[in-house]
């Protein structure tokens, strides 16, 4: 078992440096002015080669970490996240091949890697199933929920190029807070990334124990405690001490920890966002902007919708039809307003008021735009605080 253990953790790392390498090629189609004429030019042809080749490697991972644990690996936050990642892949080579669209590599590449690199800052241990994940209604929930999500997902990337493209950057507008902030979120994944892997190289550890547990229960930290659970006491002297208690609600499993990492994700988030606009002098998205000058606009705006047109009905079947199955199976109800699946809930209607307000109210272009960014954020709001933060039956993911 360790071995395939071993050989599925490579082959993620492996995929991981392609698409990387991936990412690369296709930010040199930007500039590249026979690659936008061509639309197939060298620098494309080899990012998607190597994407493909990517994600021949994830496949190989989950095929492998399935062989080791014995069920399909999406029982757990990382294989989930790992297998969101995946999808978003597999959903852009897709539209690729339909479009030809070669920017839309840049921003739909890099989302992958950030979910992926996301998911490595968790447990990958294999361990039993919990009774009510011994289900096949659990694969086909969640598998069919993920590849729902990563459609929609592309439908975000090519959304913030249409905004990166049209929005006016000579003057401040409400457009131009609102993007930078989008671009904020995703420089808040990669100080997650980095923040989390620097204090676990370091082997940081900060231990506190419930006042009144006589069995002196410890709440291990690995990064500075920022937060404290409630009705602790910080046992180590030597490191920093917590500058504020979290709230009595918050009492999910680790919850206390877990908002602590999301603050210092955010913090260091800042810092990065700070720090590129001293670097830049302007806005990230005015830095931007330049890059995607000779895209077409009426084609971002149409793989956008057409992402949303495929996903929405794919997300319907795995996060609520699928989902309310297997509920009926694992926990003898087919619906219990857990805060996963009413937030599952709250992204199906929103995703259907997208579609309803573009197709009897007209918005197109940067309406449409908007709304899947915001479709997108209460996506990784599900998948990231409803997970982390917030207490519920979905809380063992």
């Amino acid at each position: 078992m360790n071995n395939w253990l071993t050989i599925s953790g490579n082959l993620l790392f492996t995929a991981f440096i392609f698409y990387l390498l991936a990412t690369i090629f296709f930010a040199a189609t930007i500039r590249d002015k026979k690659d936008v004429q061509k639309k197939q030019g060298f620098s494309a042809r080899i990012g998607i080669i190597l994407t493909i080749i990517g994600f021949i490697a994830q496949v190989g991972y989950f095929i492998t970490r399935w062989i080791a644990s014995g069920h399909a690996p999406v029982s757990n936050l990382f294989e989930y996240t790992t297998f969101f990642g995946m999808m978003i892949i597999l959903a852009f080579i897709i539209i690729h091949f339909i479009y030809k669209v070669n920017f839309l590599g840049v921003f739909a590449l890099p989302v992958a890697l950030l979910i992926i690199a996301f998911a490595s800052m968790f447990p990958r241990e294999l361990s039993p199933l919990v009774p009510s994940l011994k289900s096949h209604w659990l694969y086909i929930h969640v598998t069919t929920a993920a590849l729902g999500e990563a459609i929609l997902a592309v439908s975000f990337a090519a959304g913030l190029i249409y905004l990166i493209k049209v929005i006016d950057q000579s003057r401040k507008s409400k457009q131009t807070f609102w993007l930078e902030f989008v671009l904020y979120s995703l420089l808040a994944t990669l100080a997650f990334v980095l923040v989390t892997s620097s204090f676990r190289a370091v082997d940081y550890q900060a231990t506190f124990e419930l006042v009144n547990d006589e069995e002196a229960t410890p709440i291990e930290y690995h990064m500075p405690a920022i937060v404290s659970p409630v009705d602790t006491v910080l046992i180590e002297e030597e490191v920093m001490a917590p500058l504020f208690t979290v709230p009595s609600w918050m009492e999910g499993e680790n919850a206390a920890r877990k908002f602590n990492t999301l603050l210092w994700s955010l913090s260091v988030g800042l810092i990065l966002y700070g720090m590129l606009r001293l670097l830049l002098r302007k806005r990230i998205g005015a830095a931007l902007q330049p890059f995607f000058k000779r895209a077409n606009a009426d084609l971002i705006d149409e793989i956008s919708y057409r992402a949303v047109t495929i996903g929405f009905p794919v997300f319907t079947l795995g996060a609520l039809i699928f989902a309310s199955i297997w509920a009926q199976e694992a926990w003898d109800r087919f619906w219990g307003w857990d805060p996963k699946e009413v937030w599952a809930l709250v992204t199906w209607f929103f995703y259907a008021a997208f579609l309803h307000l573009r197709l009897s109210r007209g918005w197109h272009g940067e309406k449409s735009a908007w709304l899947a960014v915001i479709g997108f954020a209460i996506i990784m709001f599900n998948l990231i605080v409803v997970n982390l933060i917030i207490a519920g039956l979905h809380s063992y993911a």
